[in-house]
Protein backbone atom coordinates (compact mmCIF):
# COMPACT_ATOMS: atom_id res chain seq x y z
CA UNK A 1 0.00 0.00 0.00
CA UNK A 2 1.30 3.71 -0.22
CA UNK A 3 2.61 4.95 3.06
CA UNK A 4 2.70 8.84 2.79
CA UNK A 5 0.05 11.91 2.69
CA UNK A 6 -2.77 12.18 0.30
CA UNK A 7 -0.98 9.55 -1.99
CA UNK A 8 -1.74 6.87 1.21
CA UNK A 9 -5.37 8.14 1.65
CA UNK A 10 -6.07 7.76 -2.07
CA UNK A 11 -4.78 4.21 -2.54
CA UNK A 12 -6.08 3.46 0.86
CA UNK A 13 -9.28 4.58 -0.30
CA UNK A 14 -9.50 2.28 -3.45
CA UNK A 15 -8.34 -0.92 -1.70
CA UNK A 16 -11.13 -1.02 0.42
CA UNK A 17 -13.37 -0.03 -2.04
CA UNK A 18 -12.23 -3.33 -3.63
CA UNK A 19 -12.71 -4.96 0.02
CA UNK A 20 -16.23 -3.41 0.19
CA UNK A 21 -16.88 -5.12 -3.52
CA UNK A 22 -16.51 -8.49 -1.71
CA UNK A 23 -17.66 -8.13 1.19
CA UNK A 24 -16.70 -9.34 4.87
CA UNK A 25 -18.42 -12.44 4.18
CA UNK A 26 -16.08 -13.45 1.70
CA UNK A 27 -12.98 -13.05 3.15
CA UNK A 28 -14.05 -14.76 6.13
CA UNK A 29 -14.71 -17.85 3.70
CA UNK A 30 -11.31 -17.43 2.69
CA UNK A 31 -9.75 -17.16 5.90
CA UNK A 32 -11.20 -20.79 6.54
CA UNK A 33 -9.94 -22.23 3.38
CA UNK A 34 -6.17 -21.06 4.50
CA UNK A 35 -6.52 -20.91 8.29
CA UNK A 36 -8.66 -22.92 11.01
CA UNK A 37 -9.13 -20.58 13.90
CA UNK A 38 -11.51 -18.29 14.34
CA UNK A 39 -10.92 -14.76 12.15
CA UNK A 40 -14.51 -13.67 12.26
CA UNK A 41 -16.00 -11.29 14.53
CA UNK A 42 -19.90 -10.51 14.78
CA UNK A 43 -21.69 -7.34 13.79
CA UNK A 44 -20.57 -3.97 15.34
CA UNK A 45 -22.08 -0.86 15.77
CA UNK A 46 -20.61 2.31 13.82
CA UNK A 47 -21.57 6.01 13.61
CA UNK A 48 -20.87 6.41 10.16
CA UNK A 49 -22.26 2.76 9.26
CA UNK A 50 -21.56 2.92 5.20
CA UNK A 51 -17.67 3.73 6.22
CA UNK A 52 -15.98 0.23 6.47
CA UNK A 53 -12.66 0.38 8.03
CA UNK A 54 -9.10 -1.06 6.70
CA UNK A 55 -5.68 -1.42 7.55
CA UNK A 56 -3.07 -2.77 9.92
CA UNK A 57 -3.99 -3.07 13.80
CA UNK A 58 -1.89 -0.83 16.01
CA UNK A 59 -3.68 -2.23 19.62
CA UNK A 60 -4.51 -1.57 23.14
CA UNK A 61 -5.22 -3.77 25.73
CA UNK A 62 -7.12 -2.72 28.75
CA UNK A 63 -7.80 -3.88 31.67
CA UNK A 64 -9.98 -3.58 34.55
CA UNK A 65 -8.56 -0.41 36.55
CA UNK A 66 -6.05 -0.87 39.65
CA UNK A 67 -4.80 2.35 41.32
CA UNK A 68 -1.82 0.40 42.58
CA UNK A 69 -0.25 -0.15 38.99
CA UNK A 70 2.48 2.01 37.36
CA UNK A 71 0.01 1.69 34.15
CA UNK A 72 -2.15 3.76 36.40
CA UNK A 73 -0.73 6.73 36.08
CA UNK A 74 -0.20 6.71 32.24
CA UNK A 75 -2.67 8.68 30.45
CA UNK A 76 -4.62 6.95 26.74
CA UNK A 77 -1.96 9.39 24.60
CA UNK A 78 1.44 7.75 25.94
CA UNK A 79 -0.83 3.99 25.00
CA UNK A 80 -2.10 5.25 21.81
CA UNK A 81 1.47 6.44 20.15
CA UNK A 82 3.20 3.76 22.04
CA UNK A 83 0.65 1.21 19.65
CA UNK A 84 1.06 3.27 16.60
CA UNK A 85 4.45 3.64 16.42
CA UNK A 86 6.27 6.34 14.04
CA UNK A 87 4.65 5.72 11.09
CA UNK A 88 0.68 5.73 11.93
CA UNK A 89 -0.91 6.43 8.55
CA UNK A 90 -3.70 4.18 7.35
CA UNK A 91 -3.48 1.85 10.71
CA UNK A 92 -6.10 0.53 12.99
CA UNK A 93 -6.38 1.33 16.46
CA UNK A 94 -7.88 -1.84 17.98
CA UNK A 95 -9.03 -1.60 21.54
CA UNK A 96 -9.45 -4.53 23.49
CA UNK A 97 -11.64 -4.21 26.48
CA UNK A 98 -10.49 -6.03 29.22
CA UNK A 99 -13.54 -7.52 30.29
CA UNK A 100 -16.00 -4.84 30.12
CA UNK A 101 -17.48 -4.64 26.67
CA UNK A 102 -20.24 -2.30 27.84
CA UNK A 103 -18.18 -0.02 29.25
CA UNK A 104 -16.89 2.89 27.54
CA UNK A 105 -13.45 3.24 26.61
CA UNK A 106 -12.66 6.25 24.83
CA UNK A 107 -14.97 9.54 23.13
CA UNK A 108 -14.51 12.08 20.59
CA UNK A 109 -11.52 13.58 22.21
CA UNK A 110 -9.14 11.11 22.60
CA UNK A 111 -9.52 9.79 19.25
CA UNK A 112 -9.30 13.03 17.78
CA UNK A 113 -5.57 11.83 17.46
CA UNK A 114 -6.51 9.01 15.01
CA UNK A 115 -7.73 11.69 12.54
CA UNK A 116 -4.75 13.62 13.48
CA UNK A 117 -2.07 11.45 12.40
CA UNK A 118 -3.92 9.89 9.50
CA UNK A 119 -5.45 6.70 11.24
CA UNK A 120 -7.70 4.17 9.40
CA UNK A 121 -10.03 4.09 11.92
CA UNK A 122 -11.23 2.45 15.47
CA UNK A 123 -11.74 -1.18 16.14
CA UNK A 124 -13.29 -1.05 19.77
CA UNK A 125 -15.34 -3.73 21.22
CA UNK A 126 -15.99 -2.12 23.82
CA UNK A 127 -18.27 1.31 23.75
CA UNK A 128 -17.59 4.52 22.70
CA UNK A 129 -18.33 8.31 23.81
CA UNK A 130 -19.63 10.72 21.04
CA UNK A 131 -20.44 9.30 17.80
CA UNK A 132 -21.71 12.65 16.30
CA UNK A 133 -17.97 13.69 17.17
CA UNK A 134 -16.37 10.62 15.64
CA UNK A 135 -18.36 10.67 12.18
CA UNK A 136 -17.47 13.85 11.90
CA UNK A 137 -13.89 13.39 11.57
CA UNK A 138 -13.85 11.53 8.92
CA UNK A 139 -12.53 8.12 9.79
CA UNK A 140 -14.34 5.20 10.33
CA UNK A 141 -14.96 3.64 13.59
CA UNK A 142 -16.64 0.22 14.86
CA UNK A 143 -17.77 -0.94 18.19
CA UNK A 144 -20.31 -2.53 20.74
CA UNK A 145 -22.16 0.83 20.82
CA UNK A 146 -22.46 4.67 22.05
CA UNK A 147 -22.12 5.27 25.93
CA UNK A 148 -22.74 8.71 27.26
CA UNK A 149 -21.05 7.65 30.57
CA UNK A 150 -16.99 7.88 31.11
CA UNK A 151 -15.47 4.08 32.02
CA UNK A 152 -12.26 5.27 33.20
CA UNK A 153 -13.12 4.09 36.59
CA UNK A 154 -13.75 0.87 35.62
CA UNK A 155 -11.39 0.16 32.64
CA UNK A 156 -8.04 1.51 32.07
CA UNK A 157 -5.08 1.02 29.36
CA UNK A 158 -2.74 -1.01 30.27
CA UNK A 159 -0.22 -2.31 27.80
CA UNK A 160 0.26 -1.60 24.04
CA UNK A 161 1.54 -2.52 20.37
CA UNK A 162 0.41 -6.27 22.19
CA UNK A 163 -1.28 -9.61 21.10
CA UNK A 164 -5.20 -9.16 22.28
CA UNK A 165 -8.09 -10.88 22.98
CA UNK A 166 -11.28 -9.25 20.76
CA UNK A 167 -14.58 -10.84 21.10
CA UNK A 168 -12.99 -14.00 20.69
CA UNK A 169 -10.63 -13.18 18.27
CA UNK A 170 -6.53 -13.27 18.47
CA UNK A 171 -5.24 -10.05 16.74
CA UNK A 172 -1.60 -9.33 16.92
CA UNK A 173 -0.46 -6.02 15.95
CA UNK A 174 0.20 -6.00 11.95
CA UNK A 175 -2.76 -7.90 11.40
CA UNK A 176 -5.38 -6.85 8.78
CA UNK A 177 -8.59 -5.93 10.14
CA UNK A 178 -11.67 -5.28 8.31
CA UNK A 179 -14.87 -4.48 9.25
CA UNK A 180 -18.17 -3.72 7.55
CA UNK A 181 -21.85 -3.44 8.37
CA UNK A 182 -21.92 -7.11 8.21
CA UNK A 183 -19.26 -7.86 10.80
CA UNK A 184 -15.00 -8.43 10.61
CA UNK A 185 -11.90 -10.03 9.82
CA UNK A 186 -8.86 -10.68 10.98
CA UNK A 187 -6.67 -11.65 8.82
CA UNK A 188 -2.41 -12.09 9.08
CA UNK A 189 -0.56 -10.02 7.64
CA UNK A 190 1.73 -13.05 5.59
CA UNK A 191 -2.10 -14.40 4.47
CA UNK A 192 -3.45 -11.24 3.03
CA UNK A 193 -2.59 -11.24 -0.58
CA UNK A 194 -3.50 -15.25 -0.55
CA UNK A 195 -6.91 -14.20 1.09
CA UNK A 196 -7.49 -11.73 -1.55
CA UNK A 197 -7.18 -13.89 -4.13
CA UNK A 198 -9.31 -16.80 -2.58
CA UNK A 199 -12.32 -14.57 -2.04
CA UNK A 200 -12.46 -13.45 -5.39
CA UNK A 201 -13.15 -17.25 -6.10
CA UNK A 202 -15.45 -17.39 -3.74
CA UNK A 203 -17.16 -14.35 -4.84
CA UNK A 204 -16.76 -16.01 -8.75
CA UNK A 205 -17.70 -19.34 -7.34
CA UNK A 206 -21.19 -17.55 -5.52
CA UNK A 207 -22.17 -15.87 -8.40
CA UNK A 208 -22.00 -19.18 -10.62
CA UNK A 209 -24.15 -20.91 -8.14
CA UNK A 210 -26.51 -18.30 -8.13
CA UNK A 211 -26.63 -18.75 -11.95
CA UNK A 212 -27.73 -22.38 -11.53
CA UNK A 213 -30.07 -21.59 -8.82
CA UNK A 214 -31.71 -19.32 -11.51
CA UNK A 215 -32.37 -21.94 -13.76
CA UNK A 216 -33.84 -24.37 -11.79
CA UNK A 217 -37.37 -25.68 -12.63
CA UNK A 218 -39.76 -26.42 -10.41
CA UNK A 219 -40.12 -30.20 -10.68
Amino acid sequence: MIENGAEHELGNARFVSRLSELGCAALVDAMGRIHDHRAHILPMVSPDPGRPLFGPAATIAFMPRRDDLTQSSETFADFFYQAVGESPAGRVLVLSSGGYPDVSHAGGTKLSRVAHHGLAGVLADGRLRDFRQLREQGFATWCNGESTRWGGEVVMPYAADVTVEFAGVCITPGDYVYADSSGAVVIPSQSLHRVLEIARKVEGEDSHFLEQIRAEQIP
